[in-house]
């Protein structure tokens, strides 16, 4: 199983970016998806999921408003798009796979399967 993340990069504050995360040798579509992302000096925390089930999202409180989390069962796909982004959003992202569906997706160990991440900067 492989998650590959891509999609990130340096931005202005107030800025735009999409997140994107395939994945290869698993089951897509009976999978739920989440991102999570580590801060340099900080522990890795939870920003969103998206289950298999019924596609029901959730959100940290620090991006309700400004981040979409989606996917695309056919591509093998997810997506995260950011905007309004600030520089306390600058941080390792990370795209993980879950077998579970609720509210265990806003937990690490509900994840199985994780991508090596991709670097997202916000200067202000």
């Amino acid at each position: 199983v492989q998650l590959q993340a891509s999609g990130g990069g340096l931005v202005q504050a107030g800025g735009s970016l999409r997140l994107s995360c395939t994945a290869s040798g698993l089951a897509f579509s009976v999978y739920s998806m989440g991102w999570f992302r580590q801060a340099p000096g900080k522990g890795r925390e939870f920003v969103t999921s998206i289950s298999y089930r019924d596609r029901s999202r959730r959100y940290a409180d620090s991006v309700k408003g400004r981040f979409t989390i989606s996917r695309d069962n056919a591509k093998n796909t997810m997506f995260l798009q950011m905007s309004s982004l600030k520089p306390e959003d600058t941080a390792l992202y990370y795209c993980a796979a879950s077998g579970y569906y609720g509210s265990q997706l806003q937990e690490e160990v509900a994840y199985t399967y994780w991508g090596p991440g991709t670097q997202v900067t916000v200067s202000s």
